[in-house]
C-alpha cells in the first residue's frame, strides 16, 4: 500500500514537516503531482466547493491555477493531535486583469494510517492588494528556504 511519511500520529516536527511539503507542492502549481497525496476518496471543502475524490480535485486544482495565475504561498503550522493538523496560509496571487490579491486562510487535515490526507476543510477570504504592497517575493516554485514566514513576515 502506498504510504507518503511522515505518518500520523504527528509530533510538533513531523507536522511541520508535512506542512513543508504541502506547501511545497501546491507551489509547484502542478495538481499531478499535488493529487498523489489524497487518499482517492479524499474529501474536501474549499470555499464553496466541495471536491470528492482525486480526479475531482485535480480539476479543481487545474481550474484554480487556470485563475490564480503568479501563486505563491506560505504554509505555517497551527496545531497538530493524533492523524490531524491544523494549518494557517497566506498567498499572493493576480487575475487575468491584473489585480493583486493575499488570500488567507485556515485549513484542517485529516490523515489516514498511510499519511494521505483523507479530508481537507478550508476557509479563505481574499483582499485585494497593490502590487507594490506583495510580501512574497521569489521565482516561481518552492519558496527558498531563507524567505520569511508567516509569523516573521508578521501575517
Amino acid at each position: 500500500m502506498e504510504t507518503k511519511p511522515p505518518l500520523p500520529p504527528f509530533t510538533v516536527e513531523t507536522a511541520t514537516q508535512k506542512v513543508r511539503m504541502a506547501e511545497d507542492a501546491w507551489n509547484s502549481r502542478d495538481p499531478d503531482r499535488v493529487v498523489q497525496v489524497y487518499t482517492e476518496d479524499t474529501r474536501w471543502r474549499n470555499r464553496a466547493e466541495f471536491p470528492v475524490g482525486r480526479e475531482a480535485v485535480r480539476t479543481f486544482l487545474q481550474r484554480k491555477w487556470a485563475r490564480e495565475l503568479d501563486y505563491r504561498l506560505i504554509k505555517e503550522l497551527w496545531a497538530t493531535a493524533g492523524n490531524r493538523i491544523a494549518v494557517r496560509f497566506a498567498y499572493e496571487w493576480h487575475d487575468d486583469s491584473g489585480q493583486w490579491f493575499r488570500s488567507y486562510g485556515n485549513e484542517n487535515w485529516e490523515f489516514n494510517e498511510q499519511g494521505l490526507m483523507q479530508r481537507r476543510f478550508a476557509s479563505i477570504n481574499d483582499l485585494p492588494i497593490k502590487q507594490e504592497d506583495r510580501k512574497f517575493h521569489w521565482p516561481l516554485g518552492r519558496r527558498p528556504d531563507d524567505h520569511p514566514g508567516l509569523s516573521e513576515l508578521g501575517l
